[in-house]
């Protein structure tokens, strides 16, 4: 399938430091920051660096080293956050949502780590 980058999205924009974010994160591949508009107590964004737009669009396009440092950088914020289902059975949820069903609002992957608090159920059933 082929994907459409718009290097134009408020993403593309933090990456070029065009628009400014609260850093948690960052390497070659990688870059984390707080939301704007968090959740939870701790809501951190993480999106590669490379002109991706969904997860699977970059485990199908990315390189090995792009797809690798991606993974690595989700399990380096969870780490440094300290929210692994170990610590104290806090845990957390990890959502990327893709396309129009999936309720996309920024066109370049992003995986939203959420923590803090519970969460409660992901989905509701439909009646």
């Amino acid at each position: 399938m082929p994907y459409s980058y718009d290097d134009q999205n408020i993403f593309a924009k933090i990456l070029r430091g065009e628009i400014p974010n609260d850093t948690v994160y960052e390497d070659d591949h990688a870059l984390a920051f707080r939301d704007i508009q968090p959740q939870t107590p701790d809501h951190v964004l993480v999106i590669p660096k490379g002109p991706y737009v969904t997860f699977d669009h970059l485990a199908t396009e990315g390189s090995d080293d792009e797809i690798v440092g991606f993974t690595r950088a989700i399990g380096k914020v969870c780490d440094m956050l300290g929210v692994d289902p170990g610590s104290d059975g806090a845990g957390y949820r990890m959502i990327s949502n893709a396309g129009e069903h999936g309720v996309q609002e920024v066109p370049h992957l992003h995986v939203h780590i959420l923590a803090g608090r519970p969460i409660g159920r992901m989905i509701a059933r439909e009646a």
